[in-house]
């Protein structure tokens, strides 16, 4: 049976200022009534508070599992009323699909848009300052519910209520959950990780930070295995 789910809510929208230091964000998203157009850049109207680390066709709309709001509302009890589908910043909300089973790669039919999985989101400081809650990007973090990036393979429209369904699966390895498990791991498999950087859809600058660290790894091994052992070594 084909995996399928309803977009909840469409956001996107202009920029606002995050408290206390004035930084201007993307993060506070309006909702989107009727049918918003999608092109490879993203939503249109859609703005971004740092263009160099948002934005661009390979993050160009966000989405984020309803269901971890839930998780986040348990763990930050002080800001749960602000903890609602939106707020991170997200331009999808939907039940269903999560870091679980959404994978590196997927190809998905959204509204009349095709969109492929590109990578996860890496939270920053910014949603630690939009909920005055020092730790909460390290938590989203450390959970591993961070949503995930596509990049646009065919433009078109989305509305609230149109049906998410996947049409395509390039790997069963890496889900966007297992995908976290290897980067955030102290000491990777240095096949696990040459693994995800050969994996088929994934951004290309994941791809060149993963194999950059595959070849340091390989070479902190070798480095370890060639260095001359001393007489006590030699006896154990």
């Amino acid at each position: 049976m084909t995996p399928t789910a309803k977009i909840d809510h469409v956001f996107a929208g202009g920029l606002g200022v995050l408290k206390p230091e004035g930084q201007r964000t993307g993060i506070f998203k309006r909702r989107i009534s009727g049918s918003a157009r999608i092109d490879v850049s993203g939503i249109v109207g859609d703005q971004h508070g740092d263009t160099r680390v948002h934005g661009g066709p390979e993050k160009a709309v966000h989405h984020y599992a309803a269901e971890n709001y839930q998780r986040l509302a348990q763990a930050f009890a002080h800001c749960a009323d602000e903890l609602i589908p939106g707020s991170l910043g997200e331009n999808i909300s939907a039940f269903e699909f999560t870091e679980l089973n959404v994978h590196i790669g997927d190809v998905f039919q959204v509204g009349s848009a095709v969109l492929q999985v590109s990578q996860p989101r890496s939270p920053c400081w910014k949603i630690n300052h939009r909920f005055d809650a020092e730790r909460m990007s390290m938590h989203v973090a450390k959970e591993r519910i961070t949503g995930w990036y596509y990049r646009v393979l065919q433009p078109g429209f989305i509305e609230a209520g149109d049906t998410i369904e996947r049409l395509d699966r390039h790997t069963e390895r890496f889900s966007i959950d297992q995908f976290w498990q290897v980067q955030l791991s102290h000491r990777p498999v240095i096949d696990d990780v040459l693994a995800l950087a050969a994996t088929e859809g994934l951004a290309e600058d994941w791809k060149r930070r993963l194999s950059e660290r595959a070849k340091w790894l390989q070479q902190r091994l070798e480095s370890a295995c060639s260095a001359p052992r001393t007489p006590g070594d030699q006896a154990q």
